[in-house]
């Protein structure tokens, strides 16, 4: 396990993927399968407010009406990150927290906590359909719009901000597996930290920082 940022007291696990990868079925698997244990954080949650001119990078939506680009890196509000992040690790509530989002290997307040990184990886083409399904089935979005809007830059920021975050990775999933085939490889990279019962909190700070009675 890699170096734990000063004060944390449980580790980190950083999952990141393209927009559909299954980068949250991954992360809510893991915290559904372990309640007790695992907490967990959607950087989809920490976007500035879509209508703050001052905050975020902004881009034009094919519709041509200017919007926040939830695909950019520079509009997550890593503040709020960094907070919620130490806040989890110090509550004394989790053995692990899961920090998922595009950018979670990348953006600095999560790539600095980080013990382990995993990168699930999907097609192109499964994502794509995967995310025109998820808009159609749950926003009734015409197909169309997220069509144009992922040849307009959608497909570019992927391949600029979240692609290259794969080589970081200390692990690589098949985002096309099922929950428990992806759960079953993360357990192989982080041990049996979750396996194990949980310790009363004196020796979870001992065994956290390497310490022994």
């Amino acid at each position: 396990m890699k170096g734990v940022a000063s004060g944390l007291r449980v580790p980190v696990l950083a999952v990141a993927g393209g927009t559909a990868s299954g980068k949250s079925t991954l992360a809510e698997a893991l915290a559904l399968h372990h309640p007790q244990t695992v907490g967990l954080i959607h950087l989809d949650d920490f976007y500035v407010p879509a209508h703050d001119p001052q905050r975020g990078v902004r881009t034009l939506s094919a519709t041509g009406a200017e919007t926040l680009d939830w695909n950019h890196p520079g509009s997550i509000d890593e503040t709020a990150v960094t907070a919620a992040i130490d806040a989890a690790a110090g509550s004394g509530r989790h053995r692990l927290v899961v920090v998922e989002g595009l950018f979670a290997l990348t953006l600095p307040a999560v790539a600095a906590r980080a013990s382990w990184r995993v990168y699930v990886d999907t097609p192109d083409d499964i994502r794509l359909a995967r995310k025109i399904l998820r808009k159609i089935e749950v926003q009734r979005q015409d197909p169309a719009l997220s069509l144009r809007n992922y040849l307009l830059s959608g497909r570019e920021r992927h391949a600029a901000h979240v692609a290259p975050s794969r080589s970081l990775a200390d692990l690589v999933v098949d985002g096309t597996a099922d929950e428990y085939t992806m759960i079953a490889e993360v357990l192989t990279l982080i041990g049996p930290l979750l396996a194990e019962p949980v310790l009363a909190d004196s020796a979870l700070d001992a065994s956290c920082y390497g310490e022994t009675a």
